[in-house]
């Protein structure tokens, strides 16, 4: 199962003994992962919000290929992070949302590091990975501890800048784990070995609290923050599963209570500025190391986030901004710069994507499609819809053009997402769109494990 890395291998020996010469072996490629956390599709070349400042996510887009329709398989961090490194669905393992405890779900051994520490590669961590910034040890060479450092800064509460009028002016790049965990992974790319390496970068910002040094605030003047596209009435054709998905009585009342719309997202936009800067020095480390063109680079973010789109905030919830993820991929000799990628995948695909590049096996229990063939040609034909599962039997599947929601209890959505971008309209009720509804359908898991608790 080492695919294309063996086929290589095998034809430079066959070409070499046909020469009367002996050749070594390539070298497995290495891997840079980098995951953020609640980053949305608010990037400057995704186009989704005019406001977006992200030069080092554009600059890394110009690399490779990015992917403008991926999708998330959660819409939470623990879940959508124990799917993606594990490599099974949610419906398989049962850790649906935050608080289910991924471990329980994933044994050590199972997870994507592993199988490339088990194909002689040095496996580096740091930052968040998983939940909590927690992993099974076993399947790591080294992981930087988090003891000593702050996700969010001295001082800093869950709700400054969100629901709380709190500014911290003395807050510094360095106050974050984010800072250190750069440092980690730029200290590793820079390291000589004679092994392979795999460093996954987990970035933590830009989740809660929405607190940054003041300095990126200053491309974001409260008083030309445009809020986002959205409807007043946008719940009232909504069935009653998605008007309490949608949880208007929370956080969208509070700030319309508080008039702190504008002030979330100048914030969100600051620490994504934050985030933006952290990539760039990775970025920079990664353009001048002597390993850059045997280097795979990926990165991804665990889940979308809404800012008042359908009176809903944050993530849990299967419309399109809290579930559609930015996913870039560098693969030299095969990716081409600047290339865009608008079929429709999820995150699944990333671990059996990343084997196949390496020529590591992929193991049995994975579960996503490998992408490769869009890597080589961004044009491809695809017919595999995104796959999106919020709690028990609540799922959303996306095609190109639309969108289907079924709740567990039957409750039905479905937009024509390629020319209603904004999901304003449920078609599910209209008849000549059945045959629509149930093509979409036939996606959907047929046994879904019930949760544990």
């Amino acid at each position: 199962m080492r695919h294309f890395c063996i086929i290589s291998i095998a034809f430079a020996f066959l070409a070499g003994s046909a020469a009367g010469q002996v050749h070594t072996q390539p070298k497995q490629p290495n891997v840079l992962m980098v995951a953020v956390d609640d980053l949305n599709h608010w990037l400057t070349f995704m186009g989704r919000n005019p406001q977006a400042q992200t030069p080092n996510f554009d600059r890394l887009a110009k690399m490779g290929v990015a992917f403008t329709n991926a999708y998330c398989a959660v819409p939470a961090c623990e879940p959508s992070r124990c799917a993606l490194m594990g490599g099974r669905r949610p419906w398989t393992t049962g850790c649906y949302k935050n608080g289910d405890k991924w471990k329980k779900h994933q044994p050590a051994g199972d997870g994507m590091a592993a199988q490339f520490m088990n194909a002689g590669y040095n496996v580096f961590g740091a930052g968040k990975i998983y939940h909590s910034m927690d992993f099974h040890p076993s399947e790591w060479t080294d992981y930087m501890s988090k003891k000593g450092f702050s996700s969010n800064g001295p001082g800093v509460q869950k709700m400054d800048g969100y629901h709380n009028d709190k500014i911290h002016p003395d807050l510094k790049d360095e106050d974050l784990i984010d800072w250190h965990t750069t440092d980690y992974c730029i200290e590793r790319l820079n390291s000589e070995s004679d092994q392979p390496f795999f460093i996954a970068c987990g970035l933590y910002k830009p989740h809660l609290p929405f607190v940054a040094p003041r300095k990126y605030y200053e491309a974001f003047p409260l008083e030309s923050i445009q809020l986002p596209p959205h409807r007043e009435n946008d719940l009232d054709d909504l069935p009653p599963a998605g008007v309490r998905m949608a949880g208007a009585d929370g956080d969208h009342k509070k700030f319309l209570k508080s008039g702190r719309w504008k002030a979330a997202i100048q914030s969100y936009l600051a620490t994504c500025a934050y985030t933006d800067m952290n990539l760039g020095r990775l970025l920079d480390a990664y353009e001048n190391s002597p390993q850059k063109d045997n280097t795979i680079l990926v990165l991804w973010t665990d889940h979308g986030w809404s800012l008042g789109e359908k009176q809903h905030w944050r993530k849990f919830a299967l419309w399109e901004e809290p579930t559609r993820t930015p996913m870039i991929w560098v693969v030299p000799g095969m990716t081409t710069p600047g290339a865009r990628c608008e079929r429709t995948v999820d995150l699944m695909s990333v671990y059996p994507t990343l084997c196949k590049l390496a020529g590591v096996p992929i193991p049995d229990h994975v579960e996503g499609r490998e992408i490769t063939s869009l890597l080589q040609n961004p044009n491809a034909a695809w017919n595999v819809p995104a796959i999106t599962t919020h709690g028990y039997e609540n799922h959303a599947v996306r095609s190109e053009q639309y969108r289907y929601i079924r709740y567990a209890n039957g409750d039905e959505e479905l937009y024509d997402s390629q020319n209603d971008p904004y999901e304003y309209e449920n078609l599910a009720g209209k008849p000549e769109l059945q045959i629509v509804k149930d093509e979409l359908a036939k996606w959907l898991p047929k046994n879904a494990v019930k949760p544990a608790r």
